[in-house]
């Protein structure tokens, strides 16, 4: 897959390495060419200098093929102007914005832009934004056995209840992250488009509880 960040600072510079260690393709654009530097001679993928809104530049990386994009440089403002350009000029669904006002984060979310205030902003979280598929471990209780992983859930059990994954899964929700806030689970509560569920599970289950909410929910009746 083909992925475009913009920015290549610490975190601009670590998503990159790993996404191309990972066997990717990966475009970084930077209007500072000396910024390059930090990916290192190991680095397989390409570099543009310039502004990462400008349409030309991003045309020069390939954002038009882009599986995800992310902005990462220095400035909210350029940070949300990429994202919107790689989202609405390029069409690039998966898109991810750094921002370092928590404030601003939410209504951006709102908007449809996913963002981690700076605060919390690692590339592993970039990584989450980006590449859904699958679950990330978040915590392994001592003995091992129990993990609670975020996962990935298939568009189709949007409006479902979580007491159906837990039904379905044989495994308890902890929480749901909607809009970059935390929401303690109940039976009643209804997904929403671009929630983010953790799930706590036995670590042998896991790959089958993947595959489970990876899929669209069957009613009762196409059970049958």
């Amino acid at each position: 897959m083909h992925f475009v960040i913009m920015g290549c600072g610490r975190v601009g510079a670590s998503l990159a390495k790993a996404l191309d260690a990972n066997g990717h393709s990966v475009a970084v654009v930077d209007r500072d060419p000396d910024a390059f530097l930090k990916l290192g001679r190991d680095f397989s993928g390409s570099t543009i200098t310039g502004v990462g809104f400008d349409r030309e530049t991003l045309s020069q990386a390939k954002t038009a093929e882009a599986f995800a994009f992310a902005a990462v440089s220095s400035g909210d403002n350029s940070n949300i102007l990429a994202a919107r350009v790689a989202r609405e000029t390029f069409g690039v669904s998966n898109v991810a914005a750094r921002i370092y006002d928590p404030d601003r984060a939410q209504v951006f979310e709102r908007l449809g832009i996913p963002t981690v205030p700076t605060v919390r902003w690692t590339a592993e979280q970039v990584m989450r934004k980006l590449v859904p598929q699958g679950s990330i471990t978040e915590y392994r209780e001592p003995s091992g056995n129990l993990v609670l992983a975020e996962v990935h859930l298939d568009p189709g059990w949007v409006a479902r209840p979580i007491k159906e994954i837990e039904t379905r899964t044989k495994a308890r929700v902890s929480y749901v992250t909607r809009l970059s806030e935390g929401i303690v689970a109940h039976d009643d509560l209804l997904l929403q488009d671009g929630d983010l569920v953790h799930l706590m599970a036995p670590v042998d289950r896991l790959g089958e509880i993947e595959r489970i909410l990876d899929q669209p929910v069957r009613t009762v009746e196409e059970e049958e």
